[in-house]
């Protein structure tokens, strides 16, 4: 502890310095039960897709609020939602973080950005359904999981309505 200056110290005092040790101990290695060396990220569905702030992808989302396409029974908040975590995946893919291209892929292949067709309507209903509340995490995955990653690697300009069609032989009720 520093004592004040108006203390007196003896001049051959030696002040007290950092000294680090004389040698390292031992090296540290990645042994611990949770390190990912060897096998890596786990990937497979309900997972997830790991990357950088994805996070910034709920912000950027905001911005669709007022230009998507809902039909009577959809709800924005569920359609947000299950469209953000499909921009997280792509950002991922990417190895950054979500741009507002990965939002706009997204709501462009589940149809919200412009009228689309009641197939495409008929066929993301119940997938979208109530996907905005947190005990919804499988349903809002399953989305996700859908997707084919090359669909997802493609530019957002590539990218079009037509595109949900790839995915309707999938059985929705699994």
């Amino acid at each position: 502890m520093a004592a004040p200056e108006y203390v007196p110290v003896p001049p051959t005092e030696d002040p007290r310095v950092y000294g680090s040790p004389p040698r390292l101990e031992e090296p540290w290695w990645p042994d611990r039960p949770g390190e990912l060396v060897d096998r890596g990220q786990p990937s497979g569905p309900l997972l997830g897709a790991q990357g950088p702030d994805l996070g910034y992808a709920l912000k950027l989302a905001s911005s669709f609020r007022d230009r998507l396409v809902l039909t009577e029974h959809e709800h924005a908040d569920d359609v947000i939602s299950g469209c953000t975590a499909v921009a997280m995946k792509r950002s991922a893919l990417f190895g950054r973080a979500p741009v507002i291209h990965d939002l706009t892929v997204a709501f462009t292949i589940w149809g919200y950005l412009e009228e689309a067709p009641d197939e495409l309507v008929a066929f993301r209903a119940p997938l979208f359904a109530e996907v905005s509340h947190y005990h919804h995490w499988a349903e809002r995955r399953r989305i996700v999981d859908l997707l084919p990653e090359d669909l997802l690697r493609r530019s957002h300009t590539e990218v079009s309505i037509a595109d949900w069609t790839r995915l309707s032989t999938v059985d929705t009720a699994a």
